[in-house]
């Protein structure tokens, strides 16, 4: 047991790098983490696509020592681990959909910028390390027939519905960690290399690793002007603006949409927990939504009369359902989602009060039709 990790009575101490510490899942934890005693770094280079004025932003609690830098750069990664005990590696690009047409910049980051941790790690060996991954790398959810029996999703559809292999009619159910992967984006694969690389650098050099898999993570502080980041910043970002969201598809598509303190508790429990090491978890809510129904709460608790415009099309790297099972999480973490889908909701509409979200959906969107990335 790595008991040590536990600050007692309040005690600051242990010391913890957060690469990409300065985002929306990483400052959340930075709180979480302040909160038990610990002293928490940040690694990241204020990207201007979340942050659009390239400095410090003002939610970054203080007591967060911030170190700006990029983490494909070896000297920075390593000035930055400098008296540290444990990482959270956070730092990636994210967006599915341009991750297909800057493949180069997302596998730069994300695999590339991982390999520079790692390699510095070898120098600097820490005692804990849990890498941020994603849904996405299951590609379409879990199904079974309608009699109940496990089936894959085929490539043949009944509308928007994915069928089984001979044409069968599937029911999404809850995906577990046991689901093969099935990477659809490049933006998959960069996660999928992530996890995987700090779990083999993990079990080889004995530094216990856990790779969390998030869902649908929504809440405050999410980048509104940045259009390839969660579904509900990007609604949120259009309402604000008067402008009517584009929905994909039927907009009937479930997902899993976690409160990112949830996400930030869960993490922190993966620090302290026994037994972590190798695991894989999903990090959700447990409960599935579809997507026009979680435009319509938004809606509804910022009082706006803004349809959304469903656009009868889809996305290379779109799937079609896919909601956590989080059974693992409990066993393993004593995970438990703590704020419900109406709670986050009414939580985010607040923060939205007086945000300025500079709207760039329409610009994303012609450059993925430009490239034929949408069907």
């Amino acid at each position: 047991m790595l008991g040590w990790f536990v600050p007692e009575g309040g005690r600051v101490g242990n010391s913890v790098l957060i690469t990409g510490g300065a985002g929306f899942i990483g400052s959340h934890l930075a709180d979480e983490l302040l909160r038990a005693g610990y002293r928490v770094r940040a690694l990241d280079r204020l990207d201007q696509q979340v942050h659009a004025e390239g400095k410090r932003p003002a939610y970054l609690d203080p007591e967060v020592e911030l170190v700006r830098g990029d983490v494909r750069d070896a000297a920075a990664v390593e000035r930055a681990l400098e008296g540290i005990d444990a990482v959270y590696h956070f730092a990636a690009r994210v967006g599915v959909g341009q991750s297909m047409y800057e493949l180069a910049e997302y596998q730069s980051v994300n695999t590339f910028g991982t390999g520079v941790l790692l390699e510095a790690l070898l120098d600097r060996p820490v005692e804990r390390l849990v890498v941020a991954s994603s849904m996405s790398v299951y590609g379409e959810g879990a199904y079974t027939t309608r009699d109940g029996a496990p089936c894959p999703a085929g490539p043949k559809r009944d509308g928007w519905e994915p069928l089984g292999p001979a044409g069968e009619e599937l029911v999404p159910v809850p995906t577990p960690e046991t689901k093969q992967p099935s990477l659809a984006s490049i933006y998959a694969l960069g996660k999928y290399d992530q996890e995987r690389m700090c779990l083999i650098f993990g079990g080889a050099y004995g530094i216990p690793a856990t790779a969390l898999r998030f869902f649908n993570v929504y809440g405050p502080r999410q980048a509104l002007s940045n259009p390839y980041t969660g579904v509900l910043a990007i609604f949120a970002s259009r309402l604000l603006n008067g402008r009517p969201p584009l929905v994909y598809e039927d907009g009937r598509q479930r997902r899993d949409f976690v409160s990112v303190l949830d996400v930030a508790r869960a993490c922190r429990l993966a620090l302290e927990g026994e037994d972590v090491a190798g695991e894989v978890l999903n990090i959700g809510s447990g409960r599935s939504v579809d997507v026009l129904g979680i435009f319509e709460a938004l809606r509804l608790v910022l009082g706006s009369g803004v349809e959304a415009e469903v656009t009868e099309r889809s996305r290379a790297g779109d799937i079609r359902h896919c909601f956590a099972d989080i059974g693992r999480a409990r066993d393993v973490l004593g995970y438990e989602p703590q704020v419900t889908l109406e709670d986050g909701i009414r939580d985010l509409a607040v923060w939205l009060e007086g945000q300025v979200a500079h709207d760039r959906v329409d610009t994303a969107a012609r450059e993925l039709a430009a490239r034929g990335l949408t069907l």
